[in-house]
């Protein structure tokens, strides 16, 4: 018997040492597994975040590249201006001025591969000489928008114009134009150099930006000249009110963002900058969807790998614990009956404690708080505020409304008011019926006044409606009082009385209002 009784005590010895081992390899494999998740997670964020930086990179790059050929190209156009204009303004219109300024025309049209053609316009738009064969002497661009623009400006700057198509070849051109002045000052005419649209469009092809990537160049006031892909429809239109140019430019001239395009709705990664020189806006953008495609198949094959060896790893540590778990079954349950009645006490002890239609600290709550804030406002010696708000009209409003309807007002108010406390030591409860209390320790009056006017404000800002109040909408007043408690000479019911008698006065002065009590300030 003595023997038996040796055994039995002797036998729950190995399970006690067991149960800490395979709690520990249980703890292993669980951090090797987060471990070996959380360094994948972070090795394939870090991939997308640097092929991100390098997408950032090339767009500014393309950008940078984009925007000096669109400078060189229009460069190239307006030396060229320049020199014509000169000429005009000295040598004039005359018929042997004329044929050696056609002959010019042709050499810089010929010498320049941007160029589609060379044209003069006289005063009222009539052709006078250009860099083709023959001139159409029927032919005026008086309507065109680079004729009105000088004609009405007196600016000798260049200028440069929306897309438009040659009358004479039918193609889609760029124009720059320069405006040249009689000898006595007043418009002589226009000097045009016009470009063509597939000298930038062959540039632009030679980058590969996939097949939702985007380059444009548009003009400063968002007109846009060109843009790939090419599409007639975007020639010339209007996207000053897009992100771009209603986000981004206006903040920085040179940048890198990433947002959803308004023409296309594609989220691309987009580098612009705006040119010094002339009036002009590049940007090439790529797609981040196509940007990330490789790094997402990557992270796809990884994070396969990860969970297979992952699930490997669970296989064999559910092994090991299940060998335990019928003796610690018993325990568990026992644990989490323990735990239940604790979350039950729990429960219990924040109800005792908590109003149930508002949410707000109860009555109990509210008496606990104020002995224990007192107490320590007397040791301290330092002020303890009380602000007392009660609803106006509210016997009028559950009467129009139902108790339904009040119930509903009151936690709405409720709301507020738990928001007008800001410190961990603040309480808003409510004190009884639609009376509701902040205690405020460490504040003074002034302090007080603050948060009770921000709650009134707020509730009133609220505009629940009610017929029965003189506003026409729920409105509270408050009653505050303040002071620095002193032993054997003050009580906390001393507080709930002056702020009580405060909240008293502002109802009886029109409601809808704060009243201060006639407690000391600390």
């Amino acid at each position: 018997m003595t023997t038996m009784t040796a055994l039995n005590t002797d036998l729950p010895e190995p399970a006690q040492k067991k149960f800490p081992v395979t709690t520990l390899a249980i703890g292993f494999v669980i951090l090797v597994c987060m471990s070996l998740i959380l360094l994948q997670a972070w090795v394939t964020w870090r991939a997308r975040e640097v092929q991100l930086a390098e997408t950032r990179s090339a767009t500014s790059n393309l950008a940078r590249a984009v925007g000096q050929h669109a400078y060189d190209t229009i460069k190239g156009a307006d030396t060229v201006l320049v020199g014509l204009v000169e000429r005009l303004e000295v040598d004039g219109i005359g018929e042997s001025a004329l044929s050696r300024f056609h002959a010019l025309a042709v050499k810089r049209v010929e010498e320049l591969p941007q160029l589609h053609g060379i044209f003069v316009y006289d005063q009222d738009g009539n052709w006078v000489v250009n860099s083709q064969p023959a001139i159409k002497k029927s032919a005026n661009n008086s309507e065109r928008e680079y004729f009105i623009y000088h004609r009405d400006h007196a600016d000798r700057g260049v200028h440069i114009g929306p897309p438009i198509k040659s009358k004479s070849t039918g193609e889609w051109i760029i124009t720059v134009s320069r405006r040249f002045n009689k000898s006595d000052g007043s418009f002589g005419g226009v000097v045009l150099a016009t470009i063509h649209m597939t000298y930038f469009k062959k540039f632009y092809e030679q980058f590969d930006i996939g097949e939702n990537g985007a380059i444009f160049v548009a003009l400063s006031n968002g007109t846009v000249l060109l843009r790939r892909p090419f599409e007639e429809k975007s020639l010339g239109r209007d996207i000053s009110q897009l992100p771009l140019f209603r986000d981004y430019l206006p903040v920085a001239k040179v940048a890198t963002k990433t947002f959803t395009s308004g023409q296309d709705g594609i989220t691309r990664i987009n580098s612009y900058r705006q040119l010094d020189s002339y009036p002009l806006v590049v940007s090439a953008a790529l797609s981040r969807d196509e940007v990330l495609e490789e790094w997402r198949s990557n992270a796809i094959i990884h994070a396969i790998g990860v969970a297979c060896l992952v699930l490997g790893l669970a296989i064999i540590g559910s092994r090991l614990i299940r060998q335990i778990a019928l003796r610690v079954r018993a325990e568990d349950e026992l644990q989490k009956a323990r735990s239940s009645l604790e979350q039950l006490n729990r429960t219990l002890e924040k109800l005792a404690m908590q109003d149930g239609l508002t949410g707000l600290a109860n009555r109990r709550q509210f008496d606990i708080a104020l002995k224990d804030e007192f107490s320590r406002a007397m040791r301290n010696a330092s002020s303890l505020a009380l602000i007392m708000i009660d609803v106006d009209c509210f016997k009028q409003y559950n009467d129009i409304y139902g108790h339904a309807a009040g119930d509903e007002c009151l936690r709405e108010i409720s709301k507020i008011v738990a928001a007008g406390k800001h410190r961990p030591g603040d309480l808003s409860a409510r004190y009884g019926g639609e009376e509701m209390a902040i205690l405020l320790p460490g504040t003074d009056v002034a302090g007080a006044m603050k948060v009770a006017e921000n709650i009134r404000q707020a509730i009133y800002h609220l505009e629940l409606k009610h017929s029965g109040n003189a506003t026409g909408v729920v409105t509270v007043s408050a009653g505050i009082d303040a002071f620095v408690p002193v032993r054997e000479n003050n009580l906390p019911l001393q507080l709930i009385e002056a702020a009580d008698k405060a909240l008293y006065y502002a109802k009886s002065q029109g409601r809808n209002c704060i009243r201060v009590g006639n407690g000391h300030l600390a």
